[in-house]
């Protein structure tokens, strides 16, 4: 493990050692990574600061740095405190499919709930064991249906993108908006002009214009997705 990502490391995953003696400490890590998704929250993670999360608790930053040595490390531990543990208490039981759609909406309302987490967890990074959990549950429901561990990471990963691009569409919009609906309006109105230049596409906006279904994206592209791996495993057990 690469020294730059050391003391995250040892921030999500321990040990954490308590002083032998001494006054009790007033913080702890769950205390300043709640205050730090607190902030996001409300006004987004570009506000989230050692300063901000200080003030927020009553304490100085110096004394904030006691704990928490800089904003990575800080918006890692939010990250990690926002998204999990997977609720295993509130799991679907049933087959691998209904696991794993019920995986997928959980993790949706999180993401809605915490959508500054989007801009948080880009790229090659470590992760905390309560987001690890998500991905352990994932790969484990898919255990036995004759797909590769390659291929279960690779199918938990696929939702996990379907979720973000649903999330990310409608931070967009904003909180009170539709953003399928949105785009219906836009498109509508350039079809009403240029609808001509576009038949297929006209026509498949006037279809969907008379569905009264919510979450229309979400529910296909999680369905599609679903089917694809059904499809898979039927293959493998052939």
């Amino acid at each position: 493990m690469g020294g730059e990502h050391a003391e995250v490391v040892r921030l999500l995953w321990g040990p954490h050692p308590k002083p032998a003696r001494g006054p009790r400490p007033t913080l702890d890590l769950d205390r300043i990574a709640r205050a730090g998704i607190e902030i996001a929250d409300s006004e987004g993670l570009a506000d989230v600061s050692m300063q901000r999360v200080a003030a927020q608790l009553g304490v100085t930053k110096m004394a904030l740095y006691r704990y928490v040595p800089g904003k990575a490390e800080l918006v890692a531990l939010m990250v990690d405190a926002a998204i999990g543990p997977y609720p295993t208490a509130k799991a679907r039981r049933g087959g691998w499919r209904e696991q794993l759609e019920e995986w997928a909406r959980q993790l949706l309302t999180v993401f809605r709930q915490h959508s500054w987490a989007l801009d948080a967890t880009v790229g090659p990074r470590i992760m905390g064991p309560g987001e690890l959990s998500w991905l352990e549950h994932a790969v484990s429901v898919l255990d036995g249906t004759g797909l590769s561990g390659a291929e279960r990471m690779d199918a938990a990963v696929l939702l996990v993108g379907h979720v973000r691009g649903i999330t990310q569409q409608a931070r967009a919009a904003g909180p009170a908006d539709n953003p399928e609906a949105q785009l219906g309006v836009i498109l509508g109105n350039l079809m009403h002009a240029h609808g001509e230049r576009f038949p297929a596409l006209t026509a498949a906006l006037a279809s969907a214009a008379q569905s009264d279904e919510q979450d229309q994206a979400w529910d296909f592209g999680l369905q599609r997705i679903l089917d694809g791996l059904a499809a898979l495993i039927d293959q493998r057990a052939r």
